[in-house]
């Protein structure tokens, strides 16, 4: 006979509590009200899928530092790694004496990373930034200078990255003029397929869209790179096919354009591979990682072809933090930990687990529009009326709001804010997973 599972969940007070309202009005006197915040407590402790606050209260966590903690809170080899470090050195600046932590993570990265041809990587300190540089590196490989994003897609919020994005609120809105020879293009999004149009035939418009664009806008000879999101995701986590990112690179190939895959959110197991790419069979010149990469240490990598990566002349890329010797040997570990745990094919059970959940409970819930997962990235989009497809953002905020006081940490995300994001560490167990999924479903029951 099978014991009963233990609860994760152990709420001693509201949330938030007591130590937490207090810290709250002193986040309120000294910071800006700018960054914002999902849930109004603070941490005190975090281990692998579970964050005790500074009032005892223990929760699920189900947004994962948003997708930078997929091998857990405080995995013990990855904290004595960077205990170890700050025993010999904490920071000599790459520019100034370097480091072999350094030279190992750019010799893994250029390992694992797609394709066979010969990379280079370096380090930066937040995704951001590895975007920035890209765009740099991109520009100075090609001599030209427009480059292409798509809609909904996010970059980050430092300049170029701003202008890359494409959710004018809360990330662009006041912050203009914003980086010059900057496109837009669309990106399928096939719950949304206007008129019934097939993922088939959405692929191929978007495409005519992209060379119409060459005659219309911008000649195909003058664009550096194609950036793009494996899987779009403060856009709503957004899937697309293998045809359409073969497409795209089709064009790339073509016209001496450079395709750059920004995995900062996708990569290091949470597609259900190492990184996203791997499932469309499209190797990117260039890619940008960071989030996951250090399991929450600042640190954020450009990997590229050799040749590419080489065009920029000594002091034109990098910065005095750039690739930290704590972020380097935290990322080392994080590996390790990612190919002997078999994350990535851990991802693919969670995800399987969530979509299976939500889409009995979509059977039910005539608010619930589509469910969709590529491993353990995982959305559950509302909407008010699903032949309009009317997106519902009030339901999101408040389901999202209650998950939160009921000792779930959840996230929201879509260019409407009406999809729920789920990005759990992939350590989670299955009780704790069930548990946190219990704790949805029922307030979605309860607030429709």
């Amino acid at each position: 006979m099978s014991m009963k599972s233990q609860k994760s969940i152990h709420l001693k007070t509201t949330i938030p509590g007591p130590k937490a309202q207090e810290l709250l009005q002193r986040r309120i006197q000294n910071v800006p009200r700018g960054p914002f915040n999902t849930s109004l407590s603070f941490t005190a402790k975090g281990e692998g899928a579970l964050v005790t606050d500074v009032d005892g209260n223990t929760l699920i966590d189900l947004a994962g530092g948003i997708g930078s903690i997929n091998v857990g809170h405080c995995p013990p080899s990855v904290v004595n790694a960077v205990k170890q470090q700050l025993d010999h050195y904490i920071h000599s600046c790459f520019h100034v004496m370097m480091y072999e932590p350094y030279i190992a993570l750019a010799e893994k990265l250029n390992e694992i990373t797609p394709g066979s041809h010969s990379k280079k990587t370096f380090f930066l300190n937040s995704g951001a930034e590895a975007v920035e540089n890209a765009i740099k590196i991109a520009r100075k490989y090609t001599g030209r200078k427009a480059i292409i994003s798509f809609e909904r897609g996010f970059h980050g919020r430092t300049y170029m990255a701003m202008s890359l994005t494409s959710k004018v609120k809360p990330y662009k809105y006041g912050f203009g003029p914003f980086a010059p020879d900057t496109y837009k293009m669309p990106y399928p999004y096939y719950y949304r397929s206007p008129n019934g149009m097939s993922s088939e035939e959405l692929d191929q418009e978007i495409i005519k869209e992209m060379n119409d664009f060459f005659l219309r806008e911008v000649p195909a000879e003058e664009v550096a790179a194609i950036i793009l999101e494996p899987v779009q995701g403060e856009g709503g986590f957004v899937i697309p096919s293998k045809s359409f990112i073969k497409g795209i690179k089709k064009i790339c190939d073509e016209n001496g354009i450079l395709f750059i895959a920004d995995e900062v959110q996708t990569g290091f197991g949470r597609t259900g591979k190492m990184f996203a790419m791997e499932h469309f069979d499209v190797v990117p010149d260039i890619m940008t990682m960071s989030k996951s990469i250090a399991a929450g240490i600042p640190i954020s990598a450009v990997t590229g072809r050799s040749e590419i990566m080489d065009a920029p002349n000594p002091g034109e890329i990098g910065g005095t933090f750039g690739g930290s010797p704590l972020g380097c040997v935290a990322a080392l570990e994080v590996i390790k930990l990612m190919e002997q745990q078999k994350l990535p094919d851990r991802a693919v059970e969670i995800g399987e687990q969530i979509v299976h959940r939500f889409r009995k409970l979509q059977e039910k819930v005539a608010e619930i529009g589509d469910v969709r997962t590529l491993g353990a990235m995982t959305a559950i989009e509302f909407v008010k009326d699903r032949s309009t497809k009317e997106p519902h953002k009030e339901l999101v905020s408040k389901i999202i709001s209650e998950v939160n006081k009921q000792g779930v940490i959840l996230m929201s995300a879509g260019l409407y804010g009406n999809v729920i994001r789920i990005l759990s560490p992939l350590v989670i167990t299955d009780d704790q997973l069930n548990e946190g999924l219990d704790v949805i479903e029922k307030v979605i029951q309860e607030q429709i």
